[in-house]
Parts: structure tokens; C-alpha cells; sequence
């Protein structure tokens, strides 16, 4: 029986995450770290109010026996100034996996990356190349113990309104997407089933390219 820790639970992905955590027979406690408290109501779950997602000294406390990490907090290009960009981006995930790693050396960290992540860092793309620093930052800190998972486009299978005219232009193009195969694309409920198997199995491979990432959708 397995606690973990769970950040963006109401975004696209986290919240599908939950909902394979609180279904699981595996997992016996969910610490979910959020700005306000859901309406959910599950006696494995454990909603932890944060204020500065780069401080975690008062919550402490929740991170004992934590098992893995996954993070799903993320903003899409425009939406917000350059600087919040990479913070939220590059320090909010550093700051959680610092302090998570003081109280479990070994806890596993499952990072919601994107493709075309730069890890060589020389990307004139802001999202590729903060999210190849991040990642080259976690792999400092963590070792083996962090995974990232590289989805190329998302499809929501639940109807949103797109944050931008990329998103709605890719969902009308999704068809097409499929069609070129694996490297694509895909779904929102099998990203969240991707990266939750991650987590629970602890694989040698550490990064999770697309056609990686549809390799773990057979049931747990």
C-alpha cells in the first residue's frame, strides 16, 4: 500500500490521476496539494492547502512515507508573463521535489514535461527550453528517482474551452494527428493512465517520449 503526493489535481491530467489513485487497491493515501479544497470526498485523500508553491516548510509534516510524486501544475504559453512562466515551470517543481526529497531520498518524481523539451538548453522556444532545464535540474537532484513524461498534443476527451488558438486548432486536427501514428499524440485519460502506471512500476527508463507513453496503457 502505497501514499503519494499529487499536485494539479483539478487541471486536465491531475484530476484523472486522482481518479485512478482513489480507485486503486494499491494506493492507500493521497496527499493532494492545492490552492482551495475541492468538493471531492474520499477517505484516502488528503487535501493540503498551499500558498507559495515555493514553500513547503509548513507542510512538512505530510510529506512522511511519501512514495511518489506527480506533478501536474502547468500554464500554457501566453497566458502568462515570462517570468511567472518560469517560475511555475522550472522553480515550482524544484522547490516540491527538494523538500519531498529531504523526507524520502528515495521517493519517485513523475513530472508532466512536454515534447520537444530541451535538455541541451539553447531552444529559442520559451516552453521547450524551460522545460529542458527542469528536467536537467530534477535529474541533478533526484537521479533514477525522477521520470518525465514528454506528451506531444493532449486531446481533452472531456470538451473545454481551448486556452488558445493552437489548442483549438489542434483538437479540429486531431483526426489527422492520429493518422501519423504513436509520435503524435494523445488522449488525456491515456496520459493520466500512462504516467500513474509509471509511477506505480518504477521502470529503468526515465523519460517517456509520446509513442513511450501509449506503451502503458494496458490495465493495471
Amino acid at each position: 500500500m502505497k501514499k503519494i503526493l499529487l499536485t494539479g489535481s483539478s487541471g486536465m491530467i491531475g484530476q484523472l490521476i486522482l481518479q485512478h489513485a482513489l480507485a486503486s487497491p494499491t494506493i492507500q493515501e493521497v496527499v493532494s496539494l492545492v490552492r482551495t479544497p475541492s468538493q471531492i470526498q474520499d477517505p484516502k485523500l488528503k487535501e493540503v492547502i498551499v500558498e507559495d508553491f515555493l514553500d513547503y516548510r509548513s507542510q512538512q509534516e505530510y510529506f512522511d512515507q511519501v512514495e511518489i510524486v506527480y506533478y501536474c501544475i502547468g500554464v500554457y504559453t501566453g497566458t502568462v508573463d515570462r517570468d511567472l512562466f518560469r517560475s511555475v515551470t522550472i522553480d515550482y517543481p524544484y522547490a516540491l521535489a527538494a523538500a519531498v526529497q529531504q523526507k524520502n531520498p528515495a521517493c519517485r518524481f513523475v513530472l508532466l514535461s512536454g515534447q520537444g523539451a530541451d535538455r541541451k538548453e539553447k531552444s529559442k522556444m520559451m516552453f521547450a527550453l524551460d522545460k529542458g532545464i527542469v528536467e536537467n535540474k530534477l535529474t541533478a537532484l533526484l537521479g533514477d528517482c525522477f521520470y518525465s513524461c514528454r506528451p506531444g498534443y493532449i486531446y481533452p476527451v472531456t470538451p473545454r474551452k481551448e486556452p488558445n488558438f493552437t489548442y483549438t486548432l489542434s483538437r479540429k486536427l486531431y483526426p489527422l494527428l492520429k493518422f501519423f501514428g504513436k509520435k503524435m499524440s494523445i488522449t488525456s485519460e491515456e496520459l493520466a493512465l500512462a504516467m500513474f502506471r509509471i509511477g506505480l512500476e518504477q521502470p529503468e527508463q526515465l523519460l517517456f517520449e509520446n509513442h513511450h507513453l501509449r506503451d502503458y496503457l494496458e490495465p493495471v
